[in-house]
């Protein structure tokens, strides 16, 4: 019997793989627990239906984050940070600090956790940082950290 995978289920495979297994092990098993579905025209159908929604939708999402790299590449963003006369800060920059740089230059909420900075940044000057959009798509940029004037 021809099924869809509604789960993951181990020895079979992911969700949306359509297998043969034995009619006993689909009807007393799959299919009562909620696993599998009989693999019909109508559902064999409406599961390309909604690999191609999928696909489409990643395929966008790909795209607006390479047009967000693109826009985070062009600009340099400026920190201003409290530092002493020897230009160390008092502190260190962190990845919140650069993603309010962000909001307040270009208005984009970025997570902080997808920002990643060399080492500890503790003294005044320009850094190069990366900020992880996607599976494969990172945006380089520089981040200058400046006095904080009172």
């Amino acid at each position: 019997m021809k099924v869809i995978l509604l789960s993951d289920v181990k020895p079979l495979g992911t969700i949306g793989a359509v297998v043969e297994v034995a009619d006993g092990y689909a009807r007393n098993y799959l299919l009562p627990r909620g696993l599998a579905a009989e693999a019909s025209k109508g559902s064999l159908a409406l599961l390309e239906q909604q690999r191609r929604a999928k696909a489409r939708r990643d395929a966008e999402a790909v795209a607006n984050a390479e047009a967000l790299g693109k826009q985070l590449e062009d600009v340099q963003l400026t920190v201003s940070a409290k530092a002493g006369g020897n230009g160390k800060l008092f502190g260190a920059l962190t990845n919140a600090n650069v993603a309010e740089a962000i909001h307040a230059t270009l208005g984009i909420d970025i997570d902080r956790h997808k920002i990643e900075l060399p080492d500890n940044i503790k003294s005044l000057g320009s850094y190069p940082i990366e900020i992880r959009l996607g599976k494969n798509i990172v945006a380089k940029t520089t981040v200058k950290v400046v006095a904080a004037s009172n």
